[in-house]
């Protein structure tokens, strides 16, 4: 009797296909165009989206009917879903060590070590979002009879350019300062290594932060930051991403300065260390100040006031 020897079939591999993040939804970009991504041994990874002129100015419209819910939100709220995005990471860890490492050519220990900073630092950001306003808010003493109050208010959309080398201990650097203070982001990521900033829009769609708060753009760097420095509804500009090109963050500067944006303007990359403590510098890079007068009022014959 012959033995029957059972034949299985090889399973097809289910590629990802990698999309951009505009308010709360995953559309590919309008252009329909694609780029390759590979790894640091010129190994092809994916295509991902070549965002167009457009697709910037559709994250902006996002970004700008997300604000008023976003900034009006309680900072302890903001700090909760900041911390939930934290807890969904944790969960996709493995997901993101293999990307990270792919795309810095890192072992998976020093991508790990990455991965876990970059969780560390969304909950590193979530237990300030109701305590900066203490920081760098307060009661002012005046010559008078009244109350000087000021408190940070947020600026409004942020365009942020994320780092080329550090593609998400550097993204999360940028974003999460942003976003804590009540902003609304348009994100290019990093040109080259564009995966981990998509795969976290995944993630931001469900950790509770609301569509529109985040919007990610993956593509060419200049050809996306151009009309991003020049968009009249955007308020401020991060040019973290510009990196060594001085030509391009001159240019970028020049066109923010037309609605006088905030520009917070590039390090040089020898100096940037994305794994140290960040300290309040990239939240009140972002924030406004709003002074309120209030006359005291007298509590009766004694003549004291409050």
């Amino acid at each position: 009797m012959s033995e029957k020897t059972e034949k299985t079939e090889q399973r097809l591999s289910v590629f990802k296909t990698y999309k951009l993040y505009v308010g709360g939804k995953f559309p590919r970009s309008e252009s329909g165009r694609v780029y390759e991504v590979t790894d640091s041994k010129n190994n092809w990874l994916a295509n991902v989206p070549l965002s167009s002129r457009k697709d910037a100015r559709d994250a902006v419209v996002a970004a700008r009917k997300a604000f008023g819910g976003w900034s009006g939100a309680t900072a302890y709220n903001r700090g909760q879903i900041l911390y939930r995005i934290a807890e969904m990471l944790e969960g996709r860890r493995e997901q993101f060590v293999r990307e990270v490492a792919d795309s810095e050519g890192l072992s998976k220990s020093k991508a790990a070590a990455v991965v876990d900073a970059a969780i560390d630092r969304w909950v590193w950001y979530a237990g300030w979002t109701d305590k900066i306003a203490q920081v760098v808010g307060g009661g002012n003493p005046v010559a008078g009879p009244y109350f000087n109050l000021s408190s940070p208010e947020p600026t409004g959309v942020v365009a942020v350019l994320a780092p080329q080398e550090s593609s998400f201990l550097g993204l999360v650097s940028v974003i999460a300062p942003v976003i804590a203070t009540g902003n609304t982001a348009v994100v290019v990521a990093s040109e080259k290594s564009p995966l981990p900033a998509l795969s976290l829009g995944e993630v931001l769609a469900t950790s509770d932060l609301p569509g529109g708060v985040v919007n990610v753009l993956s593509g060419r760097t200049t050809e996306i930051a151009t009309p991003l420095a020049a968009h009249q509804d955007v308020n401020a500009i991060d040019l973290a991403g510009a990196g060594t090109d001085d030509g391009l963050a001159k240019e970028l500067e020049i066109a923010a300065a037309d609605n006088l944006k905030r520009v917070l303007r590039p390090q040089p990359v020898d100096e940037v260390d994305w794994s140290t403590t960040p300290g309040t510098e990239r939240m009140t890079a972002f924030l406004e100040t709003k002074t309120v007068w209030h006359p005291t009022g007298s509590l009766g014959a004694s003549g004291s006031a409050y």
